[in-house]
């Protein structure tokens, strides 16, 4: 299994993410990969959008919630 990201390195992806960019990988430097996620359930009047970048090459990943820009 592959370490995690750290936290700096999460805030810094988020960040760079917010700002419309997609982000590298901070351990290898490669482009992420966006996936979105769905959230919530239809008539709890609520709905999170959440986004998971994937890295290709080390396999290690980061979720978080896109309105607040915070880590699930």
């Amino acid at each position: 299994m592959t370490d995690s990201y750290s936290p700096d390195e999460q805030r810094a992806m988020r960040e760079t993410f917010a700002r419309g960019e997609m982000p590298a990988c901070p351990r290898c430097a490669v482009p992420m990969t966006e996936r979105p996620i769905g959230g919530g359930s239809f008539g709890l009047g609520y709905a999170r959008k959440r986004e998971w970048l994937l890295c290709s090459t080390c396999k290690r990943s980061a979720l978080f919630d896109v309105r607040r820009g915070t880590r699930n």
